[in-house]
C-alpha cells in the first residue's frame, strides 16, 4: 500500500502547436501544484520535509483541516527534491521521495507501454480506443438492453447481441464489452446461473465470427470463468475485485487483463426519476480526487498481491457509481489526475445520468453530452479507452480529437 496519495495539478494550456524548443522552455518553467496526503501517521522526518522542503525553491503549505500538504515548484525542482528524499535513511522520507518521483513521471510523460488483449496489442498513448457496450439484459439504464422480458429463447437475444457487436466492429470498435446484469441504481440482482445463460452464448457466437477483443462485464468469478472459457479476453469488474474474493485469483490464473473500477455505490444513496433514471445524492468525500486515488491505489495493490502484474491492469474512475451529479462533473474535469497511477485509463460517460440531469434529457437523447464528455477526457489525457453505446459517433469523435492533438504536434515539428 502506498504511503502517500499524490495529486498533481498541471497547468492547462495548448502547447502542441508550438515548436518543440518552445514547449521545452515552457515545461521547464511552468509551476506544478502537488497535493500530498499521507495514508497513515508519518515520521517526523517526512513531516519536516513537507513543511520545510530542503530545496528553497519549492514552496510548501499545509491545510490543517484536511491534512493535505501542497508543494509548488517546477517539474525539475520537484523531481530533484524527490530524488534527494528517496535517498534518505528515514523510511517514510524515502517513501515520500520514491512515490513523488513516480507520480511526477507518470503524470508528465506520455504513456509508452502496451497491453495484449486477446489477439490485439493496445499501444497506450498512440490513440484513443473505443469499447462498444452490448447489454444482454432487459433493464439497462440506457434503454439498450437486448433481452426481451417476454422472450425466454436464448437464440433470439444471442442473435441480436452478436448482430449489434458485429455492427460495432464494422463501425470501428476496438473492444466489445458484453454484460448480463444491469448495474444501474435500483436494478434487480441476477444470479450467476442466469447471468451465464445470458452472456456465454453471445460470447461463443461472436468469437466464432470475429477476433475482436471481448470483455465480460461482471463482478462474479463464476461468470467470468465461464465467459473466458467461451472466448472472452478481459474482465471488466465494476467493483474492482472487491465483491467476489475469487475474482482476483481467477484473473491471475488465466493471465488476462482486468479493469478495476472505483465504486462507492450504495442503494440508500440513490434516487430514481422515471424520465431521467437513477442518480446518487448525499455521497460524502473528504476530497473527491484524493479519496478516489487512494482507493484505486489500494485496489491496484490488492490486485498485485494476488499475482496480477501491472501490465494487465486498467483503471476506471467509475463515473456514475456512488457519485453525485456535481461530483461526476468535477471528476470528469479532473480525470487526468488518474495519470499518477501509471496505468491505462478507461472512462465510461456514455448516456450516464449526470449528463441527463445536467441537460434535462432522457438516456436516448444524451449522445451530444456523451461526446462532449469524451472529447474533454481525451484532450486532458484522462482516457485511453472510452466505453460507449453509440460506437460510430464515438469513433469519429475520438479520431477527430486524436487528429487535432497529433496535428498540433506535427505542425510543431514542421516549424522546427
Amino acid at each position: 500500500m502506498a504511503a502517500y496519495t499524490i495529486d498533481i495539478l498541471a497547468p492547462r494550456y495548448g502547447t502542441a502547436a508550438l515548436p518543440e524548443s518552445t514547449r521545452q522552455w515552457a515545461r521547464a518553467r511552468e509551476t506544478l501544484i502537488t497535493r500530498v496526503r499521507p495514508t497513515r501517521q508519518r515520521s517526523s522526518a517526512s513531516e519536516s520535509l513537507l513543511s520545510a522542503p530542503t530545496r528553497h525553491d519549492i514552496a510548501a503549505h499545509h491545510d490543517e483541516a484536511s491534512g493535505v500538504w501542497m508543494l509548488a515548484g517546477t517539474l525539475a525542482e520537484l523531481a530533484e527534491a524527490a530524488s534527494e528524499w528517496a535517498a534518505m535513511p528515514d523510511a517514510d522520507a524515502a517513501a515520500l521521495g520514491r512515490e513523488l518521483g513516480l507520480a511526477l513521471q507518470h503524470a508528465t510523460t506520455t504513456p509508452a507501454w502496451s497491453t495484449q488483449i486477446g489477439s490485439q496489442t493496445f499501444l497506450w498513448g498512440e490513440r484513443t480506443y473505443v469499447m462498444g457496450i452490448v447489454n444482454v439484459t432487459p433493464d439497462s439504464f440506457s434503454g439498450d438492453g437486448l433481452l426481451a422480458v417476454d422472450d425466454a429463447r436464448s437464440d433470439a437475444w444471442t442473435a441480436t447481441a452478436v448482430e449489434q457487436a458485429l455492427a460495432f466492429v464494422a463501425q470501428g470498435a476496438d473492444i466489445i464489452d458484453i454484460g448480463g446484469e444491469s448495474t444501474r441504481p435500483g436494478a434487480t440482482p441476477v444470479d450467476a446461473e442466469e447471468e451465464i445463460r445470458r452472456v456465454v452464448p453471445a460470447i461463443e457466437t461472436l468469437r466464432r465470427q470475429s477476433d475482436i477483443p471481448i470483455s465480460v462485464d461482471t463482478v462474479k468469478a463464476s461468470v467470468a470463468r465461464a465467459a473466458l472459457d467461451a472466448g472472452a479476453d478481459m474482465i471488466n469488474d465494476v467493483w474492482g475485485l472487491r465483491l467476489d474474493p475469487a475474482m482476483g485469483p481467477l484473473v491471475a490464473e488465466r493471465q488476462v487483463p482486468v479493469i478495476l473500477m472505483h465504486n462507492r455505490s450504495r442503494p440508500r444513496d440513490s434516487v430514481i426519476s422515471a424520465r431521467l433514471g437513477g442518480r446518487y445524492v448525499g455521497v460524502a468525500y473528504d476530497d473527491l480526487v484524493l479519496d478516489l486515488l487512494e482507493e484505486l491505489q489500494a485496489q491496484v495493490a490488492v490486485a498485485e498481491s494476488q499475482g496480477i502484474p501491472r501490465e494487465r491492469l486498467i483503471v476506471d474512475p467509475g463515473l456514475g457509481f456512488g457519485k453525485t451529479v456535481p461530483q461526476n462533473l468535477a471528476l470528469l474535469d479532473r480525470c487526468d489526475a488518474l495519470r499518477v497511477l501509471g496505468l491505462p485509463i478507461l472512462l465510461g460517460p456514455s448516456r450516464k445520468s449526470f449528463i441527463g440531469y445536467t441537460l434535462d434529457l432522457p438516456p436516448e437523447e444524451r449522445i451530444q453530452g456523451t461526446m462532449a464528455s469524451l472529447a474533454v477526457a481525451v484532450v486532458q489525457g484522462g482516457a485511453d479507452i472510452v466505453r460507449v453505446h453509440d460506437v460510430e459517433t464515438a469513433v469519429q469523435a475520438a479520431r477527430m480529437v486524436d487528429a487535432i492533438i497529433a496535428g498540433g504536434a506535427s505542425l510543431a515539428g514542421e516549424q522546427d
